[in-house]
């Protein structure tokens, strides 16, 4: 019988047919999977080997010096070659110029240097590049660059996909595309405001008052002009109100060579190497317009005087007065006595001369025959002074320069702007950004959040049949703007400024009118309310703390603050959404205390918290009710709604509305009167005889060169500049302005007449201008003129002197020109 053997076991196992579904389920009703997929797992990118090698900085100069002075115009010193050179050769290997790694490198380094507003010249020593070569080292793969590690706000969205696909990689899903910008991978200096282009999630960014900042005086950055680099740098010494007295000289120094690179870059002032003039260059034009162009000036350093008897030149320096009590011009080189009594201004009664300026002065240089003396008059060269005198003609102010052509900013205002060579574009001058990193970005964002609300306006101005008989000093009527949506929608805007001058606490005629004014803007529609009030002192008549009879003390200051906090509290609604700048003047305490209402060093500190407690409370208040209103009803208006500030700044202070595209400068002194005290009388060019027929000849003698003329807009008039007859106001008001934007110094005078401290005088520099200027100053009459493209504004005292129960003050509107305003309390 034939036994039949068990099967032995197989060695491999059964084969199973394929199942049909693809995802094999253990409960077919779910479909839930059998056993976890795979999951996906995102593979780093493997770090390829790369030998190092020694590249000699000579073999790599020919490609930086192509990327970095023919493609970025910076310049390469010897150990930023060595270190750059050292850098490459470490990462890229030998296959930095066959692959173009090193061309990337360096391209890259390039861009962060500029965004960092590292300068011109990139130095192997400097700090910024250590930080940039660091963070590109860790960015580097294979000797090429991979990602970018310094994000900031404009692409923080990577961040968020970066981490969702962490967590879909752990669910074991597949991860998605992560979004990033272009410029995170090409570009690590970012600018510190981070302004999102496309659009921003956050409501709170769409309200204007979000791109409001107030810079103090000590708060700004301390930049020194470098007449090697000719670029500005940073003051890397620390500031103190006791410097050494050499920081004295560094002020004068900096401000002389800050208006000499100024004169350089205008056409006035550039040799032409085609056509040149045998005749000396003057201030004098001629009656050829074709010789006026054909003629240059040339500038001449007083220490090349020595020896040249009779020659004409053309000095720049400050005016000085001696210790024998005449005037004398200095410049870096040295001083010498100069003449006056023959001068004309040029052009005439256009500008004040005060000692303490810098000033143009054409004429001629006389040796002495023998020596005056030893004495302290003897003008024998000892002590810097050098021998003779300097016999002036014309005297002129230097012409200052346009804001666009400072920061190399070129096209069509209003349209899309492009930079262009030269300029300090790169230099961020108040620590909000520069121009060229972030102002066209600025721009758009202005157009997206202003523009579309002032774009449908139309100056207010109703047919004549229309217009309500009112006297000028009645204030502007709103109620025919509420006849139709359409009016009301055109009406004005939030991006204003209100500015209220000489606001005297301690007088109650003075608080009787803010409250008028405030109520005016109280019954604007919502929405429409300005952004910001700025009230300048003197907060008090007389200087308090200072032991005089009219003087109070520390208990009656703070009772005018608390004055001022109980007028505020019956507005909540302006103080929820406005910001509140309170600007010092002389008499405010503490600089009172001890300057006895003189004019005590600029710049000054804002007042002590210590008085202004019960206007902050004020402040808290309003903003409390507007938080439970808020948590009740959570729409986009309550959103945006922020609770209002109330700054209290130094004097002079700066306000800048979206980066650096509006820069208005606050400045509270009584500069006009100070101007008249101090000022050089000159000699007028029209004949005392009243020859006509010789006036008019010199007419044409009065304007420097075109690039030097004056334009000016009065309130927006260019028909009132040209007419014959000009108002003594609207002189004062031109003379006032030229003056100090001239100047590019808010403070023109000797140390003597207004202090100044050493190591924060960079406050007080206008340079480059300001898109608006403040000059609150009660000496001068109210104007509003338009200077080169700077908009000067004074709203003089909030009472107006003679005119009983009228107040007076200025408004401004962001990119366009201020209002004179008045109304009856």
């Amino acid at each position: 019988m034939r036994t039949h053997k068990k099967p032995a076991a197989s060695l491999f196992p059964p084969q199973i047919p394929a199942l049909t579904n693809l995802i094999p389920s253990s409960s077919p009703a779910f479909g839930t999977p059998a056993h976890t997929p795979k999951p996906f797992a995102i593979t780093p990118a493997t770090k390829a080997t790369i030998l190092p090698i020694l590249l000699p900085p000579a073999t790599l100069r020919p490609l930086a010096f192509r990327t970095f002075t023919k493609k970025h115009s910076l310049t390469l010193t010897s150990s930023a070659l060595q270190e750059l050179a050292t850098f490459i050769g470490r990462h890229c290997g030998s296959g930095w110029r066959e692959e173009g790694l090193a061309e990337k490198v360096l391209e890259e380094v390039a861009k962060s240097w500029k965004n960092r507003n590292g300068g011109v010249i990139v130095d192997g020593a400097s700090t910024e590049l250590k930080d940039i070569l660091k963070t590109l080292e860790g960015n580097m793969s294979g000797g090429r660059i991979v990602t970018a590690r310094e994000l900031s706000r404009q692409n923080s969205f990577a961040l968020d996909s970066q981490d969702t696909d962490m967590a879909n990689t752990r669910l074991g899903l597949k991860p998605t595309t992560s979004l990033s910008r272009e410029d995170a991978a090409t570009s690590f200096g970012v600018s510190r405001l981070g302004v999102e282009e496309e659009e921003m999630d956050d409501e709170e960014l769409n309200h204007p008052r979000k791109w409001l900042k107030v810079i103090s005086a000590y708060d700004q950055p301390r930049l020194l002009y470098n007449v090697t680099k000719k670029h500005f740098e940073k003051d890397p010494s620390k500031p103190s109100l006791m410097p050494p007295a050499s920081h004295k000289t560094v002020l004068f120094r900096n401000r002389y060579n800050v208006i000499h690179q100024r004169l350089l870059r205008n056409e006035a002032f550039q040799s032409s190497a085609v056509a040149s003039t045998k005749a000396p260059p003057s201030l004098k034009r001629s009656s050829s317009s074709n010789a006026a162009f054909q003629q240059t000036y040339k500038i001449t350093p007083i220490a090349n005087l020595l020896g040249r008897h009779g020659s004409h030149h053309m000095l720049l320096g400050l005016l000085a007065v001696l210790p024998t009590g005449t005037l004398a011009i200095s410049d870096l080189t040295g001083t010498i006595s100069l003449d006056l009594s023959h001068a004309v201004a040029i052009p005439e009664d256009s500008s004040w001369f005060a000692p303490g300026m810098i000033v143009l002065v054409d004429g001629v240089y006389e040796e002495e025959e023998e020596s005056a003396g030893t004495g302290l008059g003897g003008s024998n060269g000892v002590g810097g002074i050098i021998g003779g005198r300097f016999q002036g003609f014309f005297v002129g102010q230097p012409p200052c320069e346009k804001r666009r052509a400072t920061l190399g900013v070129g096209g069509p205002d209003g349209g899309p702007d492009h930079t262009i060579a030269g300029g300090f574009g790169w230099i961020d001058f108040l620590g909000v950004g520069s121009e060229r990193a972030v102002g066209s970005r600025m721009r758009r964002l202005e157009q997206r959040i202003l523009r579309r609300q002032l774009a449908p306006r139309r100056p207010r101005a109703a047919p004549p049949s229309q217009l309500p008989s009112s006297a000028p000093g009645d204030p502007v009527s709103t109620a025919d703007a509420d006849e139709d949506e359409d009016e009301d929608a055109a009406g004005p805007g939030p991006a204003r400024v209100v500015v209220l001058g000489e606001l005297n606490l301690d007088q109650p005629r003075a608080l009787h009118a803010l409250h008028k004014v405030l109520a005016t803007y109280a019954t604007e529609r919502e929405g429409r309310t300005p952004m910001t009030f700025v009230l300048a002192g003197n907060f008090a008549r007389h200087a308090v703390m200072a032991g005089g009879g009219g003087s109070g003390g520390s208990v009656e200051y703070k009772e005018c603050f608390d004055a001022l906090a109980a007028v505020l509290g019956d507005f909540p609604a302006l103080l929820q959404a406005a910001t509140f700048v309170f600007v010092p003047g002389d008499n405010d305490g503490w600089a009172s205390a001890f300057g006895a209402g003189a004019a005590v060093p600029l710049p000054r500190r804002a007042v002590p918290d210590l008085f202004t407690s019960r206007v902050r409370r004020a402040f808290a208040a309003a903003n409390a009710e507007l938080a439970p209103a808020a948590d009740k009803k959570r729409d986009k208006d309550h959103d945006r709604r922020r609770g209002g500030d109330a700054v209290w700044t130094t004097n002079p202070a700066r306000l800048s509305v979206f980066g650096p595209v509006h820069e208005i400068v606050v400045f509270r002194d009584d500069l006009s009167a100070r101007l008249r005290r101090t000022a050089v009388r000159l000699k007028p060019s029209a004949p005392a005889d009243g020859d006509k027929s010789s006036s008019k000849g010199d007419d044409g003698d009065v304007a420097m060169a075109d690039a030097a003329a004056d334009t000016m807009e009065v309130d927006g008039s260019a028909a009132a500049a040209e007419a014959e007859a000009v108002p003594h106001d609207v002189r004062t008001a031109r003379k006032l302005v030229k003056t100090v934007l001239d100047q590019g110094y808010l403070a023109p005078f000797r140390p003597a007449i207004r202090p100044v401290l050493w190591d924060h005088g960079a406050a007080l520099h206008l340079y480059p201008l300001p898109t608006a200027l403040v000059l609150v100053d009660p000496t001068a009459p109210p104007f509003c003129i338009t200077y080169e493209g700077c908009h000067v504004m004074n709203p003089g005292a909030l009472l107006v002197a003679g005119r009983r129960g009228v107040a007076r003050w200025v408004e401004y509107e962001f990119g366009g020109v201020g209002t004179v305003r008045e109304c009856l309390f």
